[in-house]
């Protein structure tokens, strides 16, 4: 059914279909399937072609979406999660001046109208010609422009957009806004605003770390100013490495998305706890015990479950993935320090553990490295089990009203699955297959984009199709609002 309505699709919804489905890594029949389950699950039956088209064209259409207020007569912008909204992006100069291009790109394709106000020091590293040819519109850069601000340019310009994004908000711009000082368009602009303002900060590690940045960000947030990021990582600089970096633009962009969201709330009063990741158990100093997680699913649900309004603690392991945004994350080595974070945050209405906690570690790591010696051969290690964190939670006297498990199988996958649901004390287990056959995608379960689950409860199993990992943690957070709907707290 799905080939005969893409071929029945004329030329240019079959395009841009073709864009999607490889941008998500999927067949075009897959993309399909995708958007219209998404659409119109539960509305469609067997045989009903024509409104399946219909609904295809509706979701892919670029055409006829209303012209967002504010923008540019004759323009037209594409349905999508941003259709309509209206961004001020403030452009401040440092090197990752070159993501905000790609950002701007990212927010039209949503479907948003974008206006630039670049810094001097932005032009620095981006032309305004770029940034007017992504945005299609005019590029603000001047404060005491004639033709700006023949009727006070500054104060339209900051009230007439539903967020302004700083992006990338440098120590300068916050220590500005922080202080009340307007010097210029950009900081006269946040000065002047009374619409919600999020962040994108980057800087070196060191300017991030130094007291008064810190001190700022402090200030701006008890303000109401919103931040996603900084990530670590390896700096613009040779031999910089540390905290600093800018979100990547996707980030960005889901982070926006959270801040206009004004979608029912279902989770909103509610405090779940997350684990997400690897733990890694050292050996000595240099060597450690750990395992192939990326934390991707589990900063996906952590984020997911933050977008239906729960008040989310992320307890993760060593991972190279941005923190999610509008969650609290406390970063962790290994599995005792995850045990402990977790019990520490109790009592909690629920607690998914996601986290790939690793079952042993050595039962003394060495102070030194370990060397090795030709005649004496490996070391022996002697190995001690780890506390298994679902379980003591799962039987804990503060547990929370629903406890979710996941299982990573190579073999056997329902059969262990039911019986970790057993032995755990859980109310479901989220169970995939993590073998090399397993058939999700080239890079595998762990490490990649994509997973197949199963969801193993007392009232039998549920097989969702594969999809994307931030698919599942959409569809697992709906879940878990829907069953603690039916729990009286």
């Amino acid at each position: 059914m799905a080939s005969i309505t893409i071929r029945n699709l004329d030329d240019e919804v079959k395009e841009l279909l073709r864009r999607l489905a490889a941008e998500n890594d999927r067949s075009m029949e897959e993309q399909a399937r995708v958007m219209i389950r998404a659409a119109v699950d539960g509305q469609i039956g067997p045989g009903r072609i024509d409104q399946i088209e219909k609904t295809l064209r509706e979701l892919t259409s670029v055409h006829g979406a209303a012209t967002p207020a504010g923008a540019p007569a004759g323009k037209t912008f594409p349905r999508g999660a941003l259709s309509g909204r209206r961004i001020l992006l403030i452009i401040g100069g440092g090197i990752a001046a070159y993501k905000a291009l790609d950002l701007i790109r990212r927010l039209r394709e949503r479907g948003a109208a974008v206006r630039v106000v670049m810094t001097a020091a932005a032009q620095e590293f981006v032309t305004t010609l770029s940034v007017g040819a992504l945005s299609a519109d005019h590029v603000f850069t001047e404060l005491f422009d004639r033709k700006d601000e023949h009727d006070v340019g500054h104060i339209r310009l900051s009230r007439e957009a539903d967020l302004l994004v700083v992006a990338p908000a440098t120590a300068d711009l916050m220590a500005k806004l922080a202080n009340g000082h307007a010097n210029d368009l950009a900081s006269t602009l946040l000065i002047a605003t009374d619409k919600p303002v999020l962040m994108a900060p980057a800087m070196n590690p060191r300017m991030w770390a130094h007291p008064a940045t810190r001190r700022n960000r402090a200030t701006l947030q008890k303000d109401g100013i919103a931040f996603v990021g900084p990530a670590r990582g390896e700096m613009a600089e040779s031999n910089e490495a540390g905290e600093g970096r800018m979100a990547e633009p996707l980030e960005i962009v889901a982070a926006i998305e959270a801040q206009l969201d004004v979608s029912p709330k279902p989770l909103s009063g509610r405090k779940i706890i997350v684990t997400s990741g690897p733990t890694h158990e050292p050996i000595d100093p240099v060597r450690y015990i750990a395992n192939r997680s990326s934390g991707k699913q589990g900063h996906a649900i952590a984020a997911a479950l933050a977008r239906l309004g729960a008040d989310v603690r992320l307890v993760s392991g060593p991972v190279s993935i941005a923190d999610p945004t509008g969650v609290k994350t406390i970063h962790v080595e290994r599995a005792q320090e995850m045990r402990d974070a977790v019990e520490q945050l109790l009592p909690a209405d629920a607690a998914v553990f996601v986290a790939a906690v690793a079952d042993w570690r050595t039962e003394n790591s060495a102070g030194e490295k370990i060397k090795k010696v030709a005649v004496e051969g490996p070391p022996v290690l002697r190995m001690v089990e780890n506390p298994d964190i679902l379980a003591g939670v799962g039987h804990h006297r503060q547990r929370p009203t629903l406890v979710v498990g996941f299982a990573a199988e190579t073999q056997d996958l329902l059969h262990n699955a039911e019986a970790k649901l057993r032995k755990k004390g859980a109310d479901f287990i989220v169970a995939n297959d993590v073998s090399q056959g397993s058939g999700v995608g080239p890079s595998g379960v762990m490490g990649g984009d994509r997973n197949r689950v199963r969801i193993v409860s007392k009232a039998g199993v549920e097989e969702w199709p594969e999809m994307g990992k931030d698919e599942v943690a959409a569809r697992l957070a709906a879940l878990i609002a829907e069953r603690l709907k039916t729990i009286v707290v």
